[in-house]
This record gives structure tokens, sequence and C-alpha cells, in this order.
């Protein structure tokens, strides 16, 4: 009656197994280590980094307890700060031989002491978040006004030049507010103009106004999903954007993410400089198109047979490629309105598709009729150094404004390239209007406190559910302990960041977990005064609570849930751990300790009494009175 087959029984030894192995991390403590990011923008890490840290180490006669390669970033671990330190001098020196252009960024940080096969199964920590380890929070919010005003002032321009191209007569293209005004002299003309216009800018919705004897007009908006794709797609520029800028703190917990529909939450973990993390926040960089001095002398200059011609510079290309380019700027980031990946649609291989507004799409449509055969490169200016995305050949004419970069590049490569172009610069610019810093002291402290409440909390609840209801509260105990292992297991898992409301809900999530098994033994007891036998009393009881917990599970779920798609910050942050501490509390309060029963009293045939406490049974009476009294099953 009351046993389980052994499968389910396999799946909670291996739940079991799996919750020790992903929360066995967090106990391990932080050893310290050296970071090594890309310090560029044109730079992207691989895992052959891995090699080359092995080697410089190698060479320094410095053993590492692992390097592995994780996410951005590649890390070697050490046994003490002195060797961490000993580390990060001869990393420096074997990636960045000129100390005054580092192109990577070698910090120091911490990671967990965990042993390496756990890393090599992912098996790592959960994050901790500013509030637990000290840092700074900013929350910045992106001028959307301003991202919709320059994509009107780029509409503009194209405006402009559609008419002209298409020989229609206008008395005039101004920008009021969002919207395009264009005046025309008769009906006919903005008829035509608007005709021309519907097929050829489909952003946009025209509206006709005017007298039908006197002066006409065209006022033209963006359509609402095309003017919410250009905040979405100004959220996304500026969120990479950031990304690639802390990369120079060192910090390799950044969090940077979207809050609510115009704003971004900026947490560095660790980082106790604010003016620094602002000013790398906050800085500028410029797009650049110049031609590449592909002449005799300049081919001379990169053997280095003789020195840079006049009117040149020298640059890198990719990072490691000379290249040099004329100093005249063709064109710059202004001019460039968007950069997306695409494909050839002759060759279907990957590119690179680029927009130029109204005034760049005529520049250059001069310059590629003039240079056709040359390279035209790329140039990304940052921290006052610039440096060469791309440099393709110019094939052929290329009027309207769309060019296309093509070559040998994968999808990756196409999708990188267009992410480095629109991420030159923010945009759209952003107001920081909170700002926060945490010390490490505090930190520590919150952490002390944080866990000595989940501590005590559990102590509490384990005594008095075992005084309560004897061998049944151990059970209880027991899979809540397991629970709470589930849920750990799972944060780390998920790489979750643990913060002081995360906590807070661990606590919560303990308190919510027990009362599942309160009801199931509550349930049995009713059986048993009820005059079931002890067997039936706990299938039956299990059985008939179940419902019950899962409808109250339900409803706390759906607040949850609620909490989850509604809240920012710290209540989003209560919300996943309380949503995740619900499910694991199912799975807990319900299987495991209904295994725990079955594994204990399932295979007593002739089953007399269990040990839950007192069970009240009606209808007996003590030798000194007619009172009900009650008889203990143990």
């Amino acid at each position: 009656m009351n046993r389980y087959p052994m499968w389910k029984y396999a799946i909670l030894a291996v739940a079991l197994v799996v919750g020790l192995l992903f929360t066995a991390p967090n106990f391990y403590g932080e050893a310290p280590a050296v970071q090594v990011s890309s310090g560029k923008a044109t730079v992207k890490l691989d895992a052959t980094m891995v090699s080359r840290v092995q080697q410089a180490l190698e060479a320094a006669g410095t053993k590492p307890d692992f390097v592995q390669f994780e996410g951005n970033s590649v890390r070697a671990r050490f046994t003490d700060t002195d060797t961490q330190l000993k580390a990060k001098d001869a990393i420096s020196k074997a990636l960045n031989p000129d100390a005054s252009d580092p192109t990577y960024i070698v910090a120091l940080n911490l990671v967990s002491r965990s042993p390496a096969w756990m890393a090599k199964v992912r098996a790592l920590p959960m994050y901790l978040g500013l509030d637990l380890r000290g840092g700074v929070h900013f929350l910045m919010q992106v001028d959307m006004k301003a991202a919709l005003t320059k994509r009107a002032e780029s509409l503009t321009g194209d405006i402009r030049t559609l008419l002209r191209d298409k020989n229609i007569r206008h008395s005039g293209v101004t920008r009021d507010g969002n919207a395009v005004d264009i005046r025309f002299r008769d009906a006919a003309t903005a008829q035509q103009a608007q005709a021309v216009l519907t097929d050829n800018l489909p952003d946009l919705q025209w509206v006709p106004s005017g007298d039908a004897g006197g002066e006409q007009r065209l006022v033209g908006t963006l359509k609402p999903e095309a003017a919410r794709l250009v905040q979405e797609q100004a959220i996304k520029q500026n969120i990479t954007t950031l990304h690639n800028r802390v990369n120079e703190l060192g910090t390799s917990e950044s969090v940077i993410q979207q809050q609510g529909a115009d704003r971004i939450v900026v947490q560095l973990p660790g980082v106790q400089d604010t003016a620094r993390a602002k000013d790398i926040i906050g800085r500028t960089a410029t797009l650049e198109i110049r031609m590449v001095n592909d002449t005799a002398e300049a081919t001379e200059a990169l053997r280095g047979a003789s020195p840079v011609p006049f009117g040149s510079e020298r640059f890198l290309e990719k990072g490691s490629i000379p290249i040099i380019l004329y100093r005249q700027v063709v064109l710059t980031g202004d001019n460039l309105t968007d950069a997306q990946p695409s494909f050839d649609p002759q060759t279907q291989e990957p590119a690179v598709s680029l927009t130029l507004d109204a005034k760049g799409a005529r520049i250059f449509k001069d310059v590629s009729r003039e240079n056709i055969g040359k390279r035209m490169a790329i140039v990304l200016f940052e921290k006052g150094k610039g440096e060469v995305v791309t440099a393709p050949v110019i094939r052929s004419e290329i009027a309207g404004g769309r060019v296309q970069i093509t070559g040998r590049m994968t999808t990756q490569e196409a999708n990188d390239q267009s992410l480095l172009l629109r991420a030159g610069s923010l945009a759209a610019p952003m107001e920081t209007i909170e700002e926060r810093t945490i010390g490490p002291s505090l930190g520590a402290e919150n952490i002390a406190k944080g866990f000595d409440s989940v501590i005590y909390g559990f102590a509490a609840i384990a005594v008095f559910m075992c005084a309560y209801y004897l061998l049944f509260g151990v059970f209880s105990t027991i899979a809540l302990a397991f629970n709470l292992l589930c849920l750990v297991a799972v944060l780390s898992m998920l790489q979750a960041t643990l913060t002081l409301p995360g906590i807070a809900a661990i606590a919560l999530t303990l308190g919510m977990a027990i009362d599942a098994n309160v009801l199931i033994n509550e349930r049995v007891r009713e059986e048993l005064r009820g005059g079931a036998s002890p067997q039936v009393a706990i299938q039956t009881g299990y059985e008939r609570a179940f419902g019950t917990i899962l409808d109250s599970n339900i409803t706390t779920l759906i607040a949850g849930m609620a909490l989850l798609a509604f809240g920012s910050g710290a209540v989003r942050g209560f919300a996943v751990v309380h949503v995740l501490g619900i499910l694991t509390s199912m799975f807990s309060a319900v299987m495991f300790s209904r295994g725990l029963v079955n594994l204990w009293y399932g295979r007593q045939k002739r089953l007399k009494s269990i040990s839950i406490g007192q069970v009240w049974k009606p209808g007996e009476k003590t030798a000194h009175d007619d009172e009900r009294v009650p008889t203990a099953q143990a």
C-alpha cells in the first residue's frame, strides 16, 4: 500500500546527488584569481586565450589551480595573493607588450575555491549581489525622446533626397518635434509625393492637409510599431555599449539589464570607485570612415622600410594587422543611422548592412564612384585611440544610402561587426537618476545576518516539528532540509545573483514549505482519529492533503509571478527566489517526505501504530470522569 517503486526512489536519489553537487561550491569560499577580458571593442576573446595564459604562467614559473574560459573572460585561480600578483604581472607583459595601449584587461578578482572538476561540470556558486558583496549601483534613464528626434532628423534628410531624386518639387521640408512636415503648391504633386514616400519609407504614416485651392501639406509621423522598434534598438545599443565599457573595471559579475521601458540598471559588485565607474560608463566613442592608403610608399611603410607617408596614419585592423589610412575623414558615425547583420542576396553569405542618412548617402555616392576597386576603412575611436573594425573593397558606385559589407565572415562575425558599428557611442543620452555605493564591510555584515536568520529559522522549525510530531516531525525536517538543498542548487545552476531580499525569500520559503508537512501530518492524525489503520491513515492522509497543498501553492505562485512580471530591482530578486522556492517545496514536501515515510513504514505488514504525536480519539473515558482523553500512537 505505502511502497514506492524503485524508479521513484531513483528520481529522489538523483535529485539529492545533483542538489549536493551544485550546492557544495557555495561553501568553499573564494580564492584569489586573475581575470583576462577584452580591452578593445574590436577584440573578442575565445577559448584559445586559455593556452596563451597558460604559456605565460609557465614561462614565469607560476602554477595556477586551473585556467578556464567563461563567458567573455578567462580566469586563472591561485592559492595565495602573492602568486596572484606575480601571475598578473606575467600575464600583462605577455598579452600587452605595449603597456600604454593594452589590448586586454588583466585584473585581480576572486573565484570559488571549489575543485576544478566541479567547475568543469559547471557546478559554480551563486553570485552575490551588491548588498552582500558591496559595489556600485546606477539606475539610468534613457532619453527616448532624443532617440525618436534623432530618427526624425535622419528621415527628414532622406525625404529631401528621395523627392529630389524623383524630381518632385516641394516648398520645404521641416521637422516639427517627431513629425515631418512637407509643403506643396498643388494637390496633384502632394498625391504623387505621398505615393512615393509611402512606398519608400514604410516606417512613416502620412496625413494630407490643406485647402483645396491653397498650399498642400503632408505630415508624416512614425508608426507606433516603428517608434517602438527605435526605442528598443536604443536600449539594446546602450546596453551593448555599457557592456563593452565596464570590462575595463575588471568586474566579472556585472549586471546590466533593462528595467521598464526606458531604464537600465548597472550593478558593479566589488567596485568602490564611483567616480571612475561613472567616467567609464558615460564616455563617448566616435566612428569614422576613411580611405585606405595603398600606394607604394604606404606599402613600404608597412614593411618598416620607410616612415608613414605625409597625410596618413598607421592603425591596426582587428587588433593585429597593420594598415595605413588617409587622415581625411570621409564620413563620421553621425551619418550612420543603423547597422544590421544580413545575407548577400547573390552568394547567400553573411554580410553587414549599413544605412546612412541623406548627407552621408550623397557623400558616399561620390566617394564610391571615384574609388572603385579601393579599400575603405571603418575606424572606431575610443579613449583617444582608433582601431579599424573592417576595411572592405568598394566594388561599384553605391547610391541610396544603403551599403553592404561582405567578405569571408561567419554569421557570428556579422553580428559582432554590426554591434560594433552600432555601439561606438550611446544611441541616446542617459541620465543617472539613482546612485548607491555599498561598502564591503556592510556587505559582509549583511551576509552574516542573512544566513543567521535562515539558520535560526530552520532550527526553530525543526525543534517544533520534532517535539510535536515526533518521528513524522523528523521526516518533515529532513524534507525541509532537502527543499533548501534543492532551492540553493537551482539558484546555483541558474547562476542567479543572491541578494538580501533573496535571503529573505529563502527564510519565507522555509515557513511555507513546512506548512505543507503540517497539513499532511494533521490529515494523517485525522484519519487515525477516525479509526483508520496506520497504513490506510498514511495513504489517505497524503492523498487528501495533496489537493489543499496544490491549491494554496498555486495561489501563492500567482502572487509570486505577478511580482516577477511587474516588479523591479529588489522586488524582482525576491520574486525569483520565492517562485523557485514554491516549486521545490511542492516536490520535497509531497514526494520526498512520502518517500521517507514509505521507506520506514511501508514494508511493515502488521503496523499497529506510528510515531506522530498525540492523537485525540473521541469516546474514550478515564477512570476519574467521563471526559474524553487522548491516546498516543507511538
